[in-house]
């Protein structure tokens, strides 16, 4: 009967143990994430699944371009793309995104960019005519999704906290079809 019991009280301490690693794992390193709406469209699709590295900004810093989430509401985490760090000035001109004066390519919007019939994908604007300011503060970043018309990002709610970032999202694994790592490198 004891080795019986002996077998019941480590079935239990292995299940106890992989529960406080899941969490673990799910509270402080990665979490899934459902894409909820086409405001990231081409790049992600509505009902994309991914995974989110929290851990990438508290060991590192974040960097223009990269795909983050963070909590825009109580209830509601956001996707969306960095385009601009502390103490930038961004400006969109003619279609075109400049930061610092400086041009940009942005690959990821050729196709919509291509596809549209009424030109331009980006409306013009400076970062002083949103927030105030000429330049975005230290702590704070400027967001924008992709699909550029149907994205609620920094040009309507402002920049965002970097306190209120979740993380890094770079990582699709559902669906199978489109499982990949996201990845975008400035050449400019």
């Amino acid at each position: 009967m004891s080795t019986e019991k002996s077998q019941i009280f480590e079935w239990i301490k292995a299940f106890v143990f992989a529960i406080l690693l899941a969490f673990i794992i799910r509270t402080y390193l990665f979490a899934p994430i459902l894409v909820d709406g086409v405001s990231m469209m081409p790049t992600l699709h509505d009902r994309n699944r991914m995974i989110v590295n929290k851990l990438s900004y508290k060991i590192g810093e974040p960097k223009r371009f990269d795909v983050i989430v963070f909590n825009a509401t109580v209830d509601k985490d956001y996707i969306k793309r960095i385009i601009g760090l502390p103490g930038d000035h961004v400006e969109y001109k003619n279609d075109k995104l400049y930061i610092n004066g400086k041009a940009y390519d942005e690959p990821y919007l050729d196709k919509l960019k291509k596809d549209i019939i009424d030109p331009p994908l980006t409306q013009d604007f400076k970062l002083e005519d949103i927030i105030g300011k000429k330049t975005i503060p230290k702590g704070y970043l400027f967001v924008m999704g992709d699909n550029r018309r149907y994205s609620k990002d920094s040009r309507s709610i402002g920049v965002i906290s970097m306190e209120s970032v979740v993380g890094k999202a770079n990582i699709v694994y559902w669906p199978l079809n489109e499982v990949r790592i996201e990845k975008y490198r400035q050449n400019n």
